[in-house]
């Protein structure tokens, strides 16, 4: 709607003159619409944070839900570079001296030397044993030297685990052969049939080592654990102690002390996180619904009925008492209150007390059926369920915003008529004028005419 000038022959512009009128008329309706769009995406914005704020909070109790995460051990080597130790749930408290005799080890072993690497050994079948599993690999002319075979062995689908590797030694090329399990049971063997008899200078037993030398036995860990004497097949021992892993790295001479006690530090950082997800929760419902009287601005949930029923919600279970009973029923008994702008403070020194005194009732307290985190997360899950008071707002404000563009495409429609309307107004009346102007004209020049006839 530009304005370029006179439509008609009179001095009017036509189209400035209506593309103003259209704007005027226009104007306080888009601001009204403007001011709609404003308010309901503030709205959107605001249960968008809320949401946000509600999940993450919901989140942070999940793990709370179980007394486990306020009742687990910790275990502790006075030697880890020896003896390493970890924790399962099913241990318990208690302390044992390990004293590790000698490490599992998997066999190693050495073949004599050859010439070098293409040095042909012979064809056949070798029958490589590992324990009680083992693999036939067929050696044909192709294959029959010692890179070859090795290479076929490493290349066997049921391999059971032998690794074989090439040394090149100032005496010649040694084929190595490792298990790749260790302890006793797990000894290797090597035998030789068919062909042309080339491959005996492969064949090993414990009883007949043949040309290869052990470079290392396959032994089982052995160690003394609280005065019994304890063997493995691995160095990982996690069927001695009820719930302990032994993770056995070196040999010692002096017994080392294993000490399974409650991790108390856990469960504090378990605390602080339930606390601090609390008060992130508690800010960004004060930002929504409160009011700074400093500089005047309110947040945009301010005297809403949604946001003050969650929050009512969230504060009576905050302060409520569990129904385990006992000393320990409530978050104040642990230390845990409501300071005065509605955050948690946690006392320190009443938390470690407690829980030096007794773990496992700040575990029912948060983690039982009824406990805090149990009833704070299945309350945010209703309020977040579908159906629920925020899923019904969230779902008005879309009607909102869909009105609202209905609303824009109508207004838009109404002045495609009011333009037209005026267009054809004006244009009349520039007709009307432009008539006028040209038998003014008209007159003028006969007026004019009979002056000068007069004056003859």
């Amino acid at each position: 709607m530009s304005s370029a000038g006179p439509v008609g022959g009179s001095s009017i512009d036509v189209l400035g003159l209506v593309s103003q009128l259209v704007a005027a008329e226009r104007r306080p309706l888009d601001e009204q619409l403007k001011r709609a769009h404003t308010k309901v995406a503030t709205q959107v914005s605001a249960m968008g944070s809320l949401l946000g704020a509600l999940s993450s909070f919901q989140g942070a109790l999940q793990p709370l839900k179980s007394s486990a995460a306020f009742t687990r051990l910790a275990a502790a080597s006075s030697d880890a570079q020896a003896v390493a130790v970890s924790a399962g749930q099913t241990a318990v408290p208690g302390s044992y001296d390990v004293q590790v005799q000698r490490l599992a080890t998997a066999q190693q072993l050495s073949s004599g030397a050859f010439s070098s690497a293409d040095a042909h050994v012979g064809t056949g079948v070798l029958t490589l044993s590992l324990g009680d599993k083992s693999m036939d690999v067929s050696i044909g002319e192709d294959r029959a030297s010692l890179s070859a075979i090795r290479d076929a062995i490493n290349q066997a689908t049921n391999n059971p685990g032998i690794r074989a590797t090439l040394i090149n030694g100032g005496d010649g090329a040694h084929l190595i052969l490792t298990s790749a399990h260790s302890g006793e049971s797990q000894r290797i063997a090597v035998s030789a049939s068919g062909g042309d008899g080339g491959l005996s200078a492969l064949a090993y037993s414990q009883d007949a080592p043949g040309s290869f030398t052990q470079i290392r036995a396959a032994q089982d860990a052995i160690a003394v654990v609280a005065g019994h004497e304890v063997r493995s097949a691995t160095n990982v021992m996690d069927d001695v102690i009820d719930g302990v892993t032994l993770s056995l790295n070196a040999a010692t001479t002096t017994a080392v002390r294993i000490e399974v006690r409650m991790d108390n530090a856990a469960a504090m950082a378990a605390v602080d996180s339930f606390v601090n997800a609390y008060n992130s929760l508690r800010a960004q419902l004060s930002r929504l619904g409160g009011y700074d009287a400093a500089s005047q601005n309110a947040g945009p949930m301010l005297g809403d009925a949604l946001l003050n029923g969650i929050d009512s919600q969230l504060r009576r279970l905050i302060s409520s008492q569990t129904a385990a009973g006992g000393e320990f029923d409530s978050l104040a008994s642990i230390g845990i209150t409501t300071q005065r702008n509605g955050s948690l403070g946690v006392d320190q020194t009443r938390l470690q007390a407690v829980l030096a005194d007794d773990p496992a009732a700040v575990g029912r307290l948060f983690g039982a059926h009824d406990g805090i985190a149990t009833r704070l997360h299945d309350q945010i899950a209703t309020q977040l369920g579908e159906g629920a008071a925020i899923d019904v707002r969230n779902a008005s404000l879309a009607n909102e915003q869909r009105a609202l563009e209905k609303r824009a495409d109508t207004i838009e429609a109404r002045m495609q008529i009011v333009h037209k309307r005026y267009m054809q107004q004006f244009t009349a009346l520039d007709t009307l004028l432009s008539s006028l102007q040209t038998t003014s004209s008209f007159l003028g020049q006969q007026l004019q005419s009979l002056a000068n006839m007069n004056q003859k």
